[in-house]
């Protein structure tokens, strides 16, 4: 993705940069995602509704849905390919409101979840799927931040150098989607 229709993006994200990436947009991202899967997902929404605070800050973040297979020695981590964004589902729309500000994964969302997209203008991007080891390559550090206990679904944070992606799902109503 070395070509000039690719637009360079930093995250976290702000509203402008959240709002501004267009359905098809292929993108590269630099700085920081937060990983996490359904079952760290679901930790947090089950903390919330004890009324728990969440173990990271949720505003402007872009979360990552994987979970990593463990790094060969000298490796920050090892095949870091998305998962079926779907699982995540029953919990977005909670965390949007939150200030969740972008999400990549793979695979359809529920209209619920494409609602909550745009309202809260989130977009939601993919990652390439089957291509786990090349995206690895983007991330230059892995550190697990909150439910340790989950392994690979723990949360963690990914600083990343132009991690690729693309848009499927805009921040904006009134739009066509891929």
């Amino acid at each position: 993705m070395a070509d000039q229709n690719v637009k360079r993006v930093t995250a976290p994200f702000d509203d402008a940069t959240a709002r501004s990436l267009q359905a098809g947009d292929r993108v590269l991202i630099t700085g920081t995602l937060l990983a996490a899967r359904d079952a760290a997902h679901k930790r947090m929404v089950e903390s919330l509704a004890k009324g728990e605070s969440l173990p990271v800050v949720l505003k402007g973040a872009v979360v990552y849905y994987l979970g990593p297979s463990p790094a060969r020695p000298g490796q920050v981590i090892g095949a870091a390919g998305p998962t079926t964004s779907g699982r995540m589902d029953a919990y977005t729309p909670q965390l949007l409101a939150l200030g969740l500000k972008g999400m990549i994964g793979k695979g359809y969302r529920s209209e619920e979840v494409a609602e909550a997209i745009r309202s809260f203008g989130a977009p939601y991007l993919a990652a390439i799927g089957g291509a786990g080891a090349l995206v690895a390559r983007s991330i230059k550090k892995y550190t697990v931040l909150a439910y340790e206990d989950l392994g690979p679904e723990a949360v963690a944070a990914m600083e990343v150098e132009d991690f690729p992606a693309i848009v499927v799902i805009r921040s904006e109503e009134h739009t066509s989607e891929l």
